[in-house]
């Protein structure tokens, strides 16, 4: 008996001296023992949580019908770093990971479970503080160039001015026209969308300027069109490249003299509204080649925002990887806490022809088909993989993929320390402190 006391008493004091809150349990789920780490997270004491079913103490998540304890005495295997919430005794939310173990007598016998839990409320206040660093109007990027446009944009969304957006597809126009419009004066007044290349003329015409009953055959009532709809607020003309001469000259009329004429009506409407053009074209150009009016081209063109595609901005896959997964965690019932290092690595190496919105794609993919909580190589797409998992060397930890990726760089800069710098948007001596701790040297390149 007095050896029993000893050895429970031995057992608490290790219990309450690590910093990782534990709890066992029996084979009816009740709480065998609650240590000081698992006190303070939960905010319950021991007195009060001991003999108590866990569900009841935790609240957690995954309680109902994923239990990561159950799972582990159902399978006879460990589960480890399980990302999941539970509820302390105020009804705080509290991110916690969690591992779990079969717990046996000295015969093997399985007498109940343990679950030890790590607060992860410091480590995703720190995300939190990061992504709003490098977020801007739900833009993420801590591109240089991107970063850039980020300082400049409240001072064009002050003006009345329009404004030219240009890009590869997927790199975010959208994005950017609503950041300007959100930042602007007229806010309160709607954003209205409209893609252009995806209309012929007639239909076009009528989107945009409505018609008045009469006007053809099927019109009964009248109409009110795009720009009728964002009175006072701001049009997105989306793939203007893709518009006709005819309708060029249409939108040259609004643009230059701020009156529309809908279909069947003779009288021509004030329209009050900014405007804001998108292209993944290349404008000036098509002027050169005579595809598009210049007169047009110098009206849309006065203030002019280029989006780098995301070859040029890889250092925003891994931030551009961990949003979209959070936002994928807060949509659906499921938690992924990371990536794997080589599926970064793997994505680093990728040129991403669809820009942003195939990363997302990639990373819904890979969400859905993840079965624990890290994204691992075998959950992206599977004409993905084969094309690139052969030439990319294994990597171990997110060091060697940074390292990986200044050399990369490097290169791309032909070995240029300044360049390299600006391209990263880091100053040159944190490059260089950089390249020394990975043991980059200038002169085996």
């Amino acid at each position: 008996m007095i050896y029993n006391y000893k050895q429970d008493n031995f057992t608490d004091i290790i219990l309450d001296s690590i910093a990782d809150g534990v709890f066992t349990i029996d084979s009816e789920w009740k709480i065998t023992s609650f240590n000081r780490a698992a006190e303070k997270i939960t905010s319950i004491p021991r007195e009060e949580a001991l003999g108590q079913r866990c569900s009841d103490i935790f609240r957690a998540s995954i309680c109902e019908n994923n239990c990561a304890l159950k799972q582990t005495l159902k399978a006879g295997r460990p589960i480890v770093n399980k990302a999941v919430y539970i509820i302390d005794s105020s009804g705080k939310k509290i991110p916690i990971s969690v591992a779990t173990a079969v717990l046996r007598d000295a015969d093997g016998r399985v007498i109940g479970g343990v679950e030890t839990f790590r607060d992860l409320s410091e480590i995703m206040e720190l995300r939190r503080q990061l992504h709003q660093k490098y977020s801007y109007q739900d833009i993420i990027s801590k591109n240089s160039q991107m970063l850039k446009i980020f300082d400049i944009l409240p001072t064009i969304a002050e003006s009345d001015s329009t404004v030219l957006v240009e890009g590869e597809s997927g790199t975010g126009k959208e994005l950017v026209a609503r950041a300007v419009h959100n930042l602007s004066p007229r806010k309160s007044e709607p954003i209205v969308v409209i893609n252009c290349g995806a209309m012929p003329d007639t239909l076009l015409e009528s989107e945009l300027f409505g018609y008045v009953a009469g006007a053809f055959t099927d019109a009964r009532k009248d109409k009110p069109g795009r720009f009728a709809m964002a009175e006072g607020g701001t049009v997105l003309l989306d793939e203007i490249a893709d518009v006709s001469p005819a309708m060029q000259v249409r939108l040259l009329r609004v643009i230059q003299e701020h009156t529309y004429q809908p279909l069947g009506s003779t009288q021509p409407v004030k329209a009050d509204v900014r405007i804001i053009a998108a292209s993944n074209q290349n404008l000036k150009k098509l002027v050169t080649e005579g595809k598009f009016r210049e007169d047009l081209y110098y009206r849309i063109n006065v203030i002019r925002i280029e989006l780098p595609p995301l070859r040029e901005r890889k250092e925003d896959i891994p931030l551009l990887m961990e949003h979209f997964i959070e936002r994928f965690n807060r949509l659906k019932p499921k938690q992924i806490d990371s990536i794997a290092p080589e599926v970064l690595a793997v994505l680093m190496n990728y040129d991403f022809p669809g820009n942003v919105r195939e990363l997302e794609n990639i990373a819904e993919h890979a969400f859905v088909l993840c079965r624990n909580s890290i994204i691992s190589m075998n959950d992206l797409p599977e004409n993905f993989k084969p094309q690139y998992e052969e030439s990319i060397p294994a990597v171990n930890s997110f060091e060697d993929l940074e390292a990986r990726f200044l050399v990369e760089a490097l290169k791309r800069n032909n070995w240029s320390r300044i360049n390299t710098a600006r391209e990263l948007g880091i100053h040159k001596t944190t490059l260089w402190r950089k390249m020394k701790k990975y043991g980059i040297d200038m002169a085996s390149r």
